[in-house]
């Protein structure tokens, strides 16, 4: 009769599976960064069609071995210094593992008691680690992106008389134009929410930043004061600890008084630097996180848990459940007192990804989790030490976490210099052992180094201002500059 596969051969493979990951974490080292390919290059090397018949298991795993993973971007290369350094640590890939074969779809407690109810806890315990206050509930999603989602889709929910849930927003000229608020640098999922949810990108309020690349109160109450005149209806605020530019963080209080003046609902985007505000001298930088309405914070970007692991704390989960909250009678059930997880957001299906993150936090402590945090800073200070003291170079942001952003400095004004540092980051791409990538900050083309990762290292980091140093004197040398 057709089944799954047979318990010995299913066993043999996993073995099998076992050592390639762990081989390839040894050994991850040794690959470039980014693959030498071109696009097209592994899909020419797949069959058209799928296969009739079986396969062995063999063969599928050697075709992995020879043409997936020599084909990927590395992200768990101690060379991968672009974007946010993530890891995929090993407590947290056994724990990843676990979850696939439990195979757990945990919408209600009732399809998933041990996973709902570690999810509350392990959510708590970061909500402790991150010195919040009693009261914030956290909960689980994929990415920041729908984390973010969700938190203004609350704020919406909480306008009052709009009743948008149930009256929806087309067709209705007694509503006016809703808007939300975020500074210039922060992250463009903001955008995309307000768009998915029928606000319009046209009254997303960018509000410029300072000098350090943080959003400006003073302008915000301005553009909060010129759209309550014009007769629109502000909803929400979006203050970020950590841009994805520079790691700046917002002026907290401030923007927090303000949104209590106005009666406005304050999300905080703590996606990356949420995850050092388990170190108090970093919290510290993070002072008045704690009066916003919701948080998110990403244990995958900087807490060493494999993609995606994306928490949202808010602090009323009654209005949470209130916006989302939609029970079929084919999902009732008769349990009192449990939280459905269904309940939370616009997902119904749950994977069981606390799992992996509780298997995190046990395995590396409270403890070994802000030590490794405390020395991707120490590393990104370093780097930020080393620039400024050299001839050419410039550090072009404040340096608050393990964020470095800089430029190499040329003569012929500001658009040769941009192309410049354009072919200095495609040369130190190109080179393998590294993978940075690039930002625009008051208009100029700046470099990124993004240091997240377990297995980067102060040699690492050396050898990379090597090289950084070594392309940009060859490129220099080219264009007699």
């Amino acid at each position: 009769m057709p089944g799954d596969l047979p318990p010995d051969e299913f066993r043999r493979a996993m073995h099998r599976v076992a050592d390639l990951v762990a081989d390839y974490l040894e050994q991850v080292g040794d690959y470039p960064v980014l693959p030498r390919i071109a696009p097209g290059d592994v899909a020419a090397a797949l069959p058209a069609a799928p296969p009739l018949e079986a396969e062995p298991l063999d063969r599928v795993l050697d075709d992995y071995q020879r043409l997936i993973e020599p084909n990927v971007t590395h992200w768990n290369h101690p060379g991968f210094l672009a974007y946010f350094a993530i890891t995929g640590s090993g407590p947290g890939i056994l724990g990843e593992a676990l979850a696939a074969g439990l195979n757990v779809n945990a919408m209600l407690w009732r399809t998933g008691p041990a996973p709902t109810e570690l999810e509350e806890r392990t959510c708590d315990w970061l909500r402790q680690m991150m010195d919040l206050p009693e009261g914030f509930s956290g909960h689980i999603n994929d990415t920041a992106s729908i984390s973010s989602l969700l938190a203004l889709a609350v704020a919406r929910h909480r306008l009052p008389g709009v009743d948008v849930r149930g009256k929806g927003l087309a067709g209705r000229p007694e509503v006016p134009p809703l808007t939300v608020y975020a500074s210039d640098q922060a992250h463009s999922s903001i955008d995309k929410g307000a768009i998915l949810l029928g606000i319009g990108h046209e009254n997303v309020r960018r509000i410029e930043s300072d000098a350090a690349f943080r959003m400006s109160v003073p302008a915000l109450a301005a553009a909060i004061a010129r759209d309550r005149a014009a007769g629109r209806l502000p909803m929400a605020v979006v203050a970020t600890a950590g841009t994805t530019s520079t790691t700046s963080v917002d002026p907290l209080p401030e923007i927090a008084d303000l949104c209590e003046q106005e009666g406005l609902f304050l999300h905080v985007d703590a996606a990356y630097a949420g995850s050092a505000a388990i170190c108090p001298e970093h919290r510290a930088l993070m002072a008045g996180m704690e009066r916003a309405d919701s948080i998110v914070v990403n244990p995958h970007k900087w807490m060493f848990t494999p993609v995606d692991c994306s928490v949202l704390f808010v602090r009323d989960p009654a209005l949470l459940r209130s916006a989302f909250s939609l029970v079929p009678e084919y999902l009732r059930t008769d349990e009192a007192g449990v939280t459905n997880l269904m309940d939370l957001g616009i997902q119904l299906g749950r994977r069981f990804r606390s799992l992996k993150l509780w298997m995190v936090i046990r395995t590396f402590g409270v403890e070994g989790l802000r030590e490794r945090i405390r020395e991707h800073c120490a590393l990104a200070r370093w780097l930020a030490g080393a620039i400024e003291a050299a001839a050419g170079f410039e550090v072009a942001a404040p340096v608050p976490f393990s964020v470095v952003c800089f430029r190499a400095k040329v003569e012929g004004g500001a658009e040769a210099e941009d192309r410049f540092n354009e072919r200095l980051l495609a040369a130190i791409n190109a080179a393998g052992p590294f993978f940075l990538s690039h930002t625009v900050l008051q208009g100029r083309y700046t470099l990124r180094v993004a240091i997240g990762n377990l297995r980067t290292t102060r040699a690492d980091v050396e050898e990379l201002w090597d090289l950084v140093r070594g392309s940009a004197a060859r490129l220099r040398a080219e264009m007699g500059n």
